[in-house]
């Protein structure tokens, strides 16, 4: 598995970043599969305050195995509610402890703001990050779903009072064009209008953790352009929000594209996917929910797959042939 560094954490950061919402919670039902992506070389774990139980999970298989001290939690806070925008000093400190409490650890290798309040300066909230930096119970941070004018603001500030900046930033990246926002303020760099960010962290080689890979399950190959309708009826939340957000006319070009790519290089689809997001020439760690032993060697795979520059252009429209 290869690997990365992040400023602030001391330890290698695995490319690909196990989900920890697709695994079972349950007393110690989903060990053996956190095992599994242990051995296999991933030793980093995404998890939020918004997912309930699966802090203390998290907290209760490291215990048990001893491995604290080996494995990179990234864990997010500050989701909004039905209530209001949840990104505040207040909001990073109850949440923080929350999950320290939850997984009976005392830091967190990288906390993450789940969401962002544009309205909100984003000065207070550099200051507060910071001493939970110096309080030692995180070792970096960074933000969810922020635009990089606020990333950039974040840093600027500071930088100029003489503090840690954002060490990353995740924002959904897929091939897949989000042509509509899955949820309110989501930020995604994918597609033509994400060139802009892309650029910005490309100049700023910033890290990123990357979410929704799979395009909200696009890339699972059930969706055509024949039949795609059929999912807006069938009740399933998520079928119907990988329509609306996902299902148009380029990212269907593009499916045919990764289908011919996918023959030629004896993979699936889903590997394509993914193989994609991490030979895109940006520092990325991708977010991945592997939820079975077959999926997991499946993401392994694809993670060893270098794309070539040519490949990346036409599977994203940008050029009319691989080669």
């Amino acid at each position: 598995m290869k690997t990365g560094t992040i400023a602030g954490l001391d330890k290698p950061v695995s490319r690909i970043v196990q989900g920890i919402i697709q695994i079972s919670d349950k007393g110690e039902e989903g060990f053996p599969m956190m095992d599994a992506v242990y051995e296999s070389g991933i030793n980093a774990f995404d998890t939020a305050h918004v997912y309930g139980g699966k802090d203390a999970f998290v907290g209760r298989w490291m215990a048990s195995r001893n491995l604290r001290d080996k494995i990179v939690v990234l864990a997010k806070g500050c989701h909004h509610n039905d209530v209001r925008r949840r990104v505040t000093p207040y909001d990073i400190g109850a949440d923080l402890h929350d999950t320290l409490a939850r997984m009976k650890t005392d830091y967190v290798d990288l906390y993450v703001l789940h969401r962002d309040d544009p309205d909100y300066p984003v000065e207070p909230i550099v200051d507060a990050l910071n001493a939970y930096v110096k309080e030692g119970k995180i070792r970096a941070f960074g933000g969810s779903n922020w635009s990089t004018a606020r990333v950039k603001a974040a840093n600027d500030y500071a930088k100029a009072s003489g503090q840690i900046p954002f060490a990353v930033s995740s924002p959904n990246f897929s091939l897949a064009e989000q042509v509509e926002e899955p949820w309110d303020n989501c930020v995604t760099i994918s597609g033509p209008g994400g060139k802009p960010a892309r650029d910005f962290y490309a100049e700023n080689k910033t890290p990123l953790f990357t979410w929704s890979s799979m395009a909200g399950g696009f890339w699972s190959g059930k969706f055509e352009r024949e039949t795609y309708k059929k999912y807006e009826e069938t009740g399933d939340y998520f079928e119907k929000l990988a329509v609306k957000c996902y299902c148009y006319p380029q990212n269907f070009d593009r499916l045919d594209r990764a289908k011919e790519i996918a023959t030629k290089r004896g993979l699936t689809i889903p590997q394509i996917a993914l193989a994609y997001v991490l030979s895109y020439p940006l520092d990325i760690y991708a977010l991945v929910g592997s939820a079975t032993p077959d999926e997991l060697k499946a993401n392994i795979a694809a993670s060893e797959v270098a794309l070539t520059p040519g490949e990346l252009a036409y599977l994203d429209l940008q050029a009319d042939s691989a080669d």
